[in-house]
């Protein structure tokens, strides 16, 4: 056998290789992409409390690399804003493989105003909070930190199913924490008449947020459809005055 037609079959080899691996990078798609929108009325109670807008927005540059950009705006209505007043705006920044955060920033004009930025410093494993220009000591965090917005798009990522769960390192700049997602079951969620079947998600995030809740009263719950786009249709939080579900009413892409 000739060494020159050894060589051809190397190279159509390593083509097919190429190939292969180019079909598993597609088959590993993410279930989003820029220009998803999804808009949630917010109740408090049975109170109609507000709108909150999730969307996915063009690339970015973040220090001259290459990042995905989220954004999540939250308001409240006039009823609600005689008691608990919200305007805020997150936006997250991770790098283009979805592997880590680099940026998170979050403003708010309402009860509570903010104006902070976390920076992560991926060569020195830090993130260092500010607020209104005033920054605070860096804190160390794990290999593979998200901020506390990325994680709606992080769990998204990964096959959901029943009794799995899956730990994502997450910092808000002050602390970070393995967050452990668990998938607590398959639900049936009606909104306006229509029925989604979804995989219920809670994040342990009780150490991150400052509240402790008791382990049967989670403060965050999630639901997202059971398909492959996995979106959030539902999600439960708990604040200070109680507990806002939000729903999703529109969603476009």
């Amino acid at each position: 056998m000739s060494r020159r037609f050894l060589c051809r079959a190397a190279m159509v080899l390593c083509a097919l290789l190429a190939l292969a691996g180019q079909g598993e990078a597609a088959s590993k798609a993410l279930p989003f992409r820029q220009g998803e929108r999804l808009v949630y009325r917010a109740m408090w109670g049975f109170i109609p409390a507000g709108e909150a807008v999730i969307e996915v927005l063009p690339d970015t540059n973040v220090e001259g690399a290459r990042a995905r950009h989220f954004a999540m705006t939250t308001t409240t209505n006039s009823r609600v804003d005689l008691f608990y007043r919200i305007r805020e705006r997150q936006d997250s920044f991770t790098d283009a493989s979805m592997t880590r955060t680099l940026q998170y920033r979050k403003r708010s004009t309402g009860n509570h105003p903010r104006d902070v930025i976390v920076t992560y410093d991926w060569k020195n494993r830090t993130a260092a909070y500010a607020s209104f220009g005033n920054a605070e000591k860096p804190v160390e965090i794990l290999p593979g930190t998200f901020d506390p917005l990325a994680i709606f798009f992080v769990i998204r990522t990964h096959r959901l199913k029943p009794g799995d769960v899956h730990e994502i390192p997450v910092t808000d700049g002050k602390k970070c924490i393995a967050v452990k997602a668990a998938v607590a079951g398959r639900e049936a969620v009606v909104i306006d008449g229509r029925v989604y079947d979804t995989h219920l998600v809670v994040p342990d995030m009780e150490r991150l947020q400052g509240v402790v809740p008791s382990r049967d009263d989670p403060s965050l719950k999630i639901w997202f459809t059971a398909d492959e786009r996995q979106v959030p249709v539902k999600i439960q939080s708990k604040v200070a005055v109680g507990s806002f579900i939000f729903e999703l009413i529109s969603a476009t892409d």
